[in-house]
């Protein structure tokens, strides 16, 4: 078989009917629902020290976990995944909202 050259080349192994079918919308993150996802961000108070906490995902847990990680990272805090919930040690509401607002989620600061 001759080595592929182009694009071209690529489309001329395709069926002559092929259609290219159309991809959804990928700037918004579809839950398991297929509706956009609604993440809810609320600050608490726990043994006297501000958490943060982000619920409503519609995620496998190895996304939640880079999910936290990269949040961490741009935070410069602690934080964990538990129950499908993301907490993060002090108030980082509006890192957090700006951060997954990139990532495609629907986004609601409480």
């Amino acid at each position: 078989m001759a080595k592929l050259g182009s694009l071209e080349d690529l489309k001329a192994l395709l069926p002559t009917e092929y259609v290219l079918e159309e991809m959804p919308n990928s700037s918004q993150k579809l839950g398991y629902d297929g509706k956009a996802q609604q993440v809810r961000i609320t600050s608490e108070k726990r043994a006297n020290k501000t958490v943060t906490l982000v619920r409503g995902f519609q995620s496998r847990p190895g996304e939640l976990e880079g999910i936290v990680g990269a949040l961490k990272k741009q935070c410069g805090t602690g934080g964990r995944v538990l129950d499908n919930e993301i907490e993060l040690q002090g108030d980082h509401r509006a890192k957090v909202a700006s951060y997954l607002t990139k990532r495609g989620f629907s986004v609601k600061t409480v």
